[in-house]
């Protein structure tokens, strides 16, 4: 079992775009991050339901497909699931409609009270209000021995990465400036020398970077 992160960045380290709104609620520039993730046949078939086997494939794929792979539990912050955005809308189900991509439990952090909310497919969506280090270890008894993912925000992930709860990360560096918004390195210095570290440059021109335990 192992706590892992996977998250798309910047070479200047981005990994929440500034300047969110309604319209572009993960940031103006989200797409930049993102666009050769999306393009993956893997994701438009879990996230879109595509089954027409289009998208790309190669590096890129693979690493998308090992994002889905082994997951038993995941952990969110509340904006990651929409809270933010819709604060006082009770039948807010999150961003991905009736059918979400997890298919597994997922453990929201907020200190809004909710009921769980399940679906069809398996996902199902408990809102806690536990630090990270117990959010986490829930996750773990809810995993079932595979391993738990922290998806995001920016500062869940890194509040896990602070307090060495995390056993692999794997970063996804596009080759773009974004030049403003939330930094993944920031006040994690040495974070580097906790792992073994490997780099694999994909077709998109995308770096992927992972630090494993």
């Amino acid at each position: 079992m192992a706590v892992r992160v996977d998250l798309n960045i910047s070479l200047d380290g981005v990994a929440m775009p500034a300047d969110p709104s309604p319209e572009n609620p993960m940031g103006a520039d989200w797409d930049r991050l993102v666009s050769d993730y999306v393009a993956t046949r893997t994701f438009r078939q879990r996230v879109f339901d595509d089954t027409s086997g289009a998208g790309t494939t190669g590096v890129d794929d693979r690493y998308a497909a090992d994002y889905f792979e082994g997951i038993g539990a995941e952990v969110m912050g509340a904006a990651m699931f929409g809270l933010h955005s819709f604060p006082d809308d009770p039948d807010w189900r999150g961003w991905w409609g009736e059918d979400p991509p997890f298919r597994v439990p997922v453990l929201v952090l907020t200190h809004r009270k909710r009921p769980p909310l399940a679906f069809d497919n398996g996902t199902r969506f408990e809102f806690v209000s536990a630090g990270i280090e117990d959010a986490v270890a829930r996750a773990q008894d809810l995993a079932g021995g595979a391993d738990v993912r922290v998806g995001g925000g920016l500062s869940t992930v890194r509040s896990a990465l602070a307090a060495d709860l995390v056993d692999r990360l794997h970063v996804a560096v596009r080759p773009v400036v974004l030049g403003r918004g939330g930094r993944l390195w920031d006040d994690l210095p040495g974070l580097d020398t906790r792992f073994t570290v490997t780099s694999e440059v994909a077709e998109s021109g995308v770096v992927h970077v992972t630090f494993a335990r």
